[in-house]
């Protein structure tokens, strides 16, 4: 296991800020709380120093700290613009920014007055969609980061990827640990399904016991600060209720993939047994959250990026629909210490899985709708388009017929490829591919 001082890179998203560095946008690095934009603005700075940037460069803040608890924006811009050097071209880093209250005042101030490169992080997608939006339109490139992939995570692990040709062609993918020893990549990727990709994973030594306490201080993180305390700095009261809000986390956690829409989840929370009724129908007293108030919630998850939405897309129409949305959770671990460790719904945690991949690897994904046939995930990059469907195993006939179904009604010449942990002996249907998710994580299979 690594050591918990040693900055693994996270190249996707490093190479993501190098591409932008001393370039006038302000970078802003994005993501649920915990998986790792912090650690990525110390492997920028690193990165800085080793292409002769000296230490007086830059400056570092983490708002975080008590050192700067109550600080206004005046005392941001009095604190950073104390430290500029007038002759010298500055490197500016401020994490969790968005603790600052009006603190994009401030950051827009340093972009017109200063001679500086900025890069912020953020565990909360409002300061993008009200507050930096109206100040620095079009000045400001986002980093999407989230949790690790399973490549990273068994980079993390330190585990090492060898290639090996196949004999009848292809390449496989050889995983072994540090003292030389060989995994399958099944059984490791099941630990990843279990304990998921927030990088703090790979100090609990993989003890589910020690896991359960880190995805539960990571929950409850998100939660308070990120939900419920944004709320009081913000003024606002719609999230009123943390018995309310902790029992709709659970209903998505547990309904990943599934279709649903706020009066659904008031609905079920009731008929479930984990939201009491106090009153009949119709009565002032009745305690049946409204799908306002619902939807209030839920937007407040999706800000935290607790939560994604994946919009479901009309192939015929070009269009997306307003009809019921699916939702996948951003970790897989968050969701197992929510809802417990199990298999019954394996299929939806698969596609929790690739959903993220595809979001990695560039691609703008929706669910297709082609008449009553419903596809996995539409994804399109660059002008490209995939058709993917998810399933655990290939292996049965009906099952074969199930997922093969609505790709073989698509008539245009786009990939099509089916993922499952058990691909069968046949690779191609007609011209459906038919692929191993684990070598397609690993990369070790085309398309995207």
């Amino acid at each position: 296991m690594i050591n918990s001082k040693e900055l693994k890179k996270r190249d996707l998203y490093l190479n993501r800020l190098i591409a932008f560095q001393d370039t006038e946008p302000v970078k802003v690095v994005t993501g649920i709380r915990r998986c790792g934009k912090s650690s990525l603005l110390k492997i920028m700075i690193n990165h800085l120093m080793q292409h002769e940037i000296l230490p007086e460069q830059i400056l570092e803040m983490n708002f975080e700290s008590f050192a700067f608890r109550n600080m206004t924006a005046a005392d941001f811009y009095a604190y950073v613009k104390d430290r500029i050097l007038p002759e010298r071209r500055m490197y500016l880093f401020f994490d969790e920014v968005q603790l600052i209250p009006a603190w994009e005042n401030a950051v827009n101030a340093f972009r017109v007055e200063f001679n500086c490169d900025i890069y912020v992080t953020g565990s909360n997608s409002y300061m993008l969609s009200s507050e930096y939006a109206t100040y620095l339109a079009g000045r400001y490139v986002e980093i999407k980061m989230l949790p690790l992939s399973f490549t990273e995570f068994l980079d993390f692990q330190d585990f090492e990827i060898q290639e090996t040709e196949i004999p009848l062609g292809g390449i496989r993918k050889l995983i072994f640990d540090r003292n030389g020893r060989q995994y399958q990549s099944r059984e490791l990727f099941d630990v990843y399904m279990r304990y998921g990709g927030m990088p703090g994973i790979c100090d609990s030594e993989l003890s589910q016991e020690k896991a359960l306490i880190i995805l539960e201080g990571i929950y409850s993180t998100v939660v308070i600060r990120d939900i419920l305390e944004r709320e009081k700095r913000q003024g606002q009261k719609k999230i009123t209720d943390p018995a309310l809000l902790r029992k709709i986390i659970t209903y998505l956690a547990d309904s990943i993939g599934s279709s649903i829409s706020a009066t659904s989840i008031g609905n079920t929370l009731i008929s479930s047994g984990l939201f009491k009724d106090t009153g009949s129908k119709g009565s002032p007293n009745a305690r049946v959250p409204s799908a306002h108030t619902t939807q209030s919630y839920v937007r407040a998850l999706l800000d935290a990026y607790l939560f994604y939405e994946i919009k479901r897309f009309d192939l015929k129409g070009k269009e997306y629909l307003r009809s019921l949305g699916k939702y996948y959770i951003a970790d897989l671990g968050l969701r197992n210490c929510l809802v417990g460790f199990r298999d019954r719904d394996r299929g939806h945690a698969l596609e929790n899985v690739v959903y993220f991949e595809l979001l990695r690897r560039g691609y703008d994904v929706a669910v297709g709708k082609a008449d009553n046939a419903e596809i996995d995930f539409v994804a399109v990059r660059d002008g490209d388009r995939i058709y993917v469907q998810v399933t655990e195993s290939m292996l049965g006939e009906d099952v074969r017929r199930r997922e093969l179904a609505p790709l073989q009604g698509i008539r245009d010449n786009y990939a099509k490829i089916v993922l499952s942990l058990d691909p069968g002996l046949y690779s191609d249907y007609g011209g459906i591919k038919s692929l191993s998710l684990i070598d397609w994580l690993l990369g070790a299979v085309s398309p995207a």
